[in-house]
């Protein structure tokens, strides 16, 4: 079957013919040594239809990433998020500040160009400083948004940390509904750091289990516990687990100071009550068995909760990745100097709004971004 699309209402903007044929290799492989033979016909590259959208205007840059997102999302929250950056919802903002910019630009280079005839009064002047000083703020108050953005994309990082023989990797398995971890009663059986991706509620989790913490540990576990204590540091959500019998350890000082939320996770609970708790303080206390699943739902549900307070959709765009932050920040600071440059001559504040909608138009990819461009199109398939 054989589909045509006429430009510029195709997919890229162009005149687009789409084959369909049977999926086998040998049926798909004579098709494409037919087309070989064709004059002027060549394999497209890695993201070469995307890229001509975005050539011809059809999709602007965080349109692009939305799709590269949308093709990866392995959740129905981040399918959801890069559905709605697909559909423009972010290069919209940043679109409409850009003109914002331009357009203040214009009128303060317009009192520049008229500055003996009046044309343009102070008061309108004075107004065009305080608007922009509103769109400082409305720009800062989209980065101060705890990298939610990001972290979807990502998944939220949960570290099971806690002495040997705590049952973290019992609760690992369990979790995933796998072997994913080896389990023995030999304390100090995982040394090395396991990874497994959840997805809670349509949140993405990714659960790791680490080595158990300890005083007394050979050198090859003493690596493991470092790698514990860097991947903890770096946690959204720290599991101290502590079981009935085993000896009870203190949480590293350094992880209280680490940003990451703690809860206390006392497993093994079908053994009895632990006796010693940890000092710190915790938002969150569950008693769990894998044995006899008691306290699961409860976990589970507590960690569902934790996502979607963390990185569920808000009302407003997210930021997804960090040069977009980057650009914004260095928005906020040309700002900032324009704003505050109060009695200074009017062709440098001009250039600092200028800068500032340049950062603005990198984000969506209508300035100097050719040598980014490569970068995100070598991530694609060869179909898209």
């Amino acid at each position: 079957m054989i589909l045509w699309f006429e430009g510029p209402g195709s997919f890229t903007g162009e005149d687009t013919v789409e084959l369909h044929c049977h999926g086998g290799r040998a049926v798909v492989a004579a098709v494409l040594r037919a087309l070989s033979t064709f004059e002027k016909t060549r394999p497209a590259e890695q993201g070469e239809f995307t890229r001509r959208a975005f050539h011809n205007n059809k999709l602007d840059l965080t349109e692009v990433e939305g799709l590269a997102d949308l093709i990866d999302a392995e959740t129905d929250a981040q399918r959801r998020q890069a559905q709605r950056q697909m559909d423009g919802a972010l290069g919209d903002l940043y679109s409409q500040w850009r003109e914002t910019l331009i357009r203040s630009r214009a009128m303060i280079e317009a009192e520049l160009d008229f500055s003996d005839e009046d044309d343009i009064p102070d008061s309108v002047a004075d107004e065009i400083w305080v608007e922009l000083a509103k769109l400082r703020d409305q720009i800062v108050a989209h980065l101060s948004d705890a990298r939610r953005g990001e972290r979807l994309r990502s998944g939220l990082q949960v570290v099971l940390l806690g002495p040997p023989n705590a049952g973290k990797s019992s609760l690992m398995n369990k979790l995933a509904q796998r072997d994913v971890a080896i389990v023995t009663p030999e304390a100090g059986t995982t040394r090395d750091v396991l990874e497994v991706h959840l997805d809670l509620g349509g949140y993405p989790v990714t659960l790791i289990d680490t080595a158990g913490i300890r005083e007394s540990a050979g050198m090859i576990e003493k690596e493991g516990i470092r790698r514990a204590l860097v991947h903890a540091e770096k946690a959204d959500l720290i599991l101290w687990t502590h079981a009935p019998n085993v000896e009870a350890e203190e949480l590293p000082e350094s992880l209280l100071q680490s940003g990451a939320e703690i809860w206390r996770l006392n497993t093994k609970s079908d053994l009895g009550p632990i006796a010693d708790h940890d000092s710190f303080e915790t938002t969150e206390e569950i008693n769990v068995s894998v044995r006899e699943e008691g306290g699961m739902n409860t976990l589970l549900s507590s960690l569902e909760s934790f996502a979607e307070r963390n990185i569920g959709l808000i009302e407003n765009p997210l930021i997804t990745r960090e040069r977009h932050r980057s650009h914004l920040t260095q928005c906020v600071e040309d700002l900032d100097r324009g704003i505050q440059a109060e009695g200074f001559p009017i062709e440098l504040r001009g250039e600092d709004l200028r800068r500032a909608a340049d950062q603005l138009g990198r984000i969506t990819g209508r300035i100097d971004v050719e040598d980014l461009l490569d970068v995100i199109f070598r991530d694609f398939c060869v179909g898209k």
